[in-house]
């Protein structure tokens, strides 16, 4: 990258003193981890099992940082990372070590991700110069109807949808993990879920954030059988920090996969309990609390596939950046918005002026999203049109350089710039803006991102999830794992008969943000990364590429930065990170008419990312939240 002006830099400036502000805290060995490096090789041996290679016997220092050579990997969770790293110690690939890391997530990181859920896997593989997509979203019943989300004439209200039985996609997890195992592994489930099963059986000290998160769900889960005997201790309340958390229903529910494959959780007692879930909710007798049934079938979760599908890519500034597309919005989004910014000679301008555009690009980008994109299989979708150079040459003149906008942005016409520009009749008109409701995401700062690389190349930027935190409340019964609320990322029109992209129908994958991406330059690998966070997954995602690629930030400082997501509000506002709202840009952007609410996110946080930068030399730097979540964990195979 080119040198930057000390302007640029200080953009960002604040970031040093926010990762200052709050200290990973220490923690007990057998939590997240402590303050520390991110070198696998300084684990110690023995101890544990008395293996001499078992890196989990006295658990490493947690570091948001780690350089070195061979395999790197970044979550949010110390276990999550180790399990990556000792998969590619042993020989895995990169698509072996996220599954891994993926498996031990479900157990330590419950509240985000699970078998109970579903993601997108992005892979670059080395061997071929090519990037493939995993498309594991959940699906809708196929007896659900889009008249099922109202009563009265009326959408049910979003709290209440959330936690039901009605919001419960059909999880593609773990049919996800096994077919890209299948086709891209070396290993099989039952090697990559024996630390999963280890960490679930034996447990692990209640950290800050999984106590935050209990605490948060505190009230349904009081009212979910199921929920409030693994979450909560005797007296009904989070367990607190410190006390040792275990879950041996997940470690017999992963046993069950491990030996019967995908079709273990598809067919048998697995699919028999979470259809059972779904149907009779398990309500604490006496409870007021009203849970919904759902409608899923054993035959929804017998006939689910998971879709490898290629990625969708865009060129910026001389690097190629790949993302995964629909039913995924994020990568369409991400795209659309860059090929806005590129045309403006970001290098030359104050912080001020880089961030009024890209707020003003990320508007632009997300009146699209929400008037065109939806489930492929259903919807006629102008992917190539929102991807055009061209039409992001016409839209850039919406941009108003001079003052920030205080209404929601109108899409445009992207058919006008594909070979055939007639849309579908039925599907291809766009959305009129607020003709239908999304789901409220802007306080959805949970899922959760994987990025690992192994020492042949490969690259895996994995984002998985069971939608909001927690779920929608409701764990398994005897299985220990929670479900999803995936289908609240469908559109409700307040009309039930009103057209949209992203309406419930039968088989239908809900519309996603997720957006794991990994950039080339000169066609060899130069950054991988995504983040949680709902539809701000999209918009960290962009202001991370901004600050690395326009601004010259190294990859830890461009992630580390406060954050502003700007996504198509009413009335033209932005959602900023408490850390944000105090700094000089900020004043600036008010200048300029900008208006900002306090990020309505756990925290005043907006997501959680992990990534990788890949050097010259062949060493690559692996990276995670410092202070966001409570730090995330990074590490790389063996020292530089």
């Amino acid at each position: 990258m080119a040198q930057r002006s000390k302007n640029h830099l200080a953009m960002f400036g604040l970031l040093v003193l926010c990762a200052a502000c709050s200290p990973n805290e220490k923690l007990a060995p057998v939590g997240r981890g402590e303050p520390g490096q991110g070198d696998a090789d300084a684990a110690p041996d023995g101890g544990g099992t008395g293996a001499a290679d078992d890196l989990f016997a006295e658990l490493p220092g947690l570091a948001p940082t780690a350089t070195g050579r061979g395999g790197a990997a970044a979550t949010v969770d110390l276990r999550g990372t180790l399990a990556a790293i000792e998969v590619l110690k042993k020989g895995g690939n990169a698509v072996d070590a996220a599954v891994a890391a993926a498996g031990v997530l479900g157990a330590t990181d419950p509240f985000s991700c699970g078998i109970g859920g579903g993601g997108f896997m992005l892979v670059y593989l080395a061997a071929d110069n090519k990037v493939v997509a995993i498309d594991h979203r959940e699906t809708a019943p196929s007896r659900l109807e889009a008249s099922a989300f109202y009563e009265n004439g009326a959408p049910i209200a979003f709290d209440e949808l959330v936690t039901s039985g009605l919001s419960v996609g059909v999880p593609g997890t773990v049919r996800g993990w096994s077919e890209a195992l299948r086709r891209y592994g070396t290993l099989g489930l039952k090697d990559v879920l024996q630390r999963a099963i280890q960490v679930a059986e034996a447990g692990f000290e209640v950290d800050a954030t999984f106590f935050e998160q209990t605490g948060r769900n505190l009230a349904r889960f009081q009212a979910i059988t199921s929920s409030k005997e693994l979450f909560l201790g005797p007296d009904g309340e989070a367990r607190p920090v410190g006390a040792v958390f275990k879950n041996p229903d997940l470690a017999r529910t992963y046993r069950l996969i491990a030996e019967g494959g995908d079709k273990a959780f598809y067919e048998g007692e697995i699919a028999a309990a979470i259809v059972a879930a779904v149907l009779e909710p398990p309500i604490e007798p006496g409870s007021t609390l009203d849970v919904r049934p759902g409608v899923i079938a054993l035959s929804d979760l017998q006939d689910y596939e998971a879709r490898v599908r290629p990625a969708i890519s865009t060129t910026y500034r001389g690097y190629t950046v790949h993302g995964v597309g629909l039913p995924s919005s994020g990568g369409i989004t991400v795209a659309e918005a860059l090929n806005l910014l590129e045309g403006f000679d970001l290098e030359t301008l104050t912080p001020v002026e880089v961030l009024h555009r890209y707020l003003g690009a990320s508007r632009l980008a997300f009146a699209d999203r929400g008037a065109f994109l939806g489930d492929p299989e259903f919807v006629e979708a102008p992917v190539a049109g929102l991807l055009s150079k061209d039409y992001a040459d016409a839209r850039r003149d919406l941009i108003d350089l001079a003052e920030a906008p205080t209404s929601a942005a109108a899409p445009g016409d992207p058919f006008a710039f594909q070979t055939d520009p007639s849309p579908s009749p039925r599907r291809g008109q766009p959305a009129r803006n607020g003709s239908a409701r999304p789901k409220n995401d802007a306080s959805d700062n949970e899922t959760t991102h994987i990025t690992v690389s192994d020492a042949a190349g490969n690259i895996v930027s994995y984002t998985c999830t069971i939608e909001s935190e927690g779920g929608n409340g409701v764990v398994v019964p005897g299985h220990g794992f929670l479900l999803n609320n995936e289908l609240t990322d469908f559109n409700i029109p307040s009309d039930p008969a009103a057209p949209h992209p992203n309406v419930v129908e039968p088989g239908k994958r809900p519309r996603s943000s997720m957006s794991p991406t990994i950039v080339l330059k000169d066609g060899k690998p130069e950054i991988a990364l995504a983040s949680p966070g709902g539809s701000t997954i999209i918009t960290t995602v962009l202001q991370i590429l901004v600050g690395y690629i326009d601004l010259g930030l190294p990859i830890d400082k461009a992630l580390a930065a406060p954050r502003i997501s700007q996504r198509n509000a009413g009335d033209g506002s932005s959602d900023a990170e408490t850390a944000f709202l105090g700094a000089l840009e900020a004043e600036g952007l008010r200048a300029l008419g900008h208006v900002f609410s306090d990020a309505n996110t756990t925290g005043g946080e907006i997501g959680a990312a992990t990534a990788l930068r890949f050097h010259g030399d062949g060493t690559v730097t692996a990276v995670a939240e410092p202070v966001r979540r409570h730090g995330g964990s990074a590490m790389v195979e063996r020292a530089p």
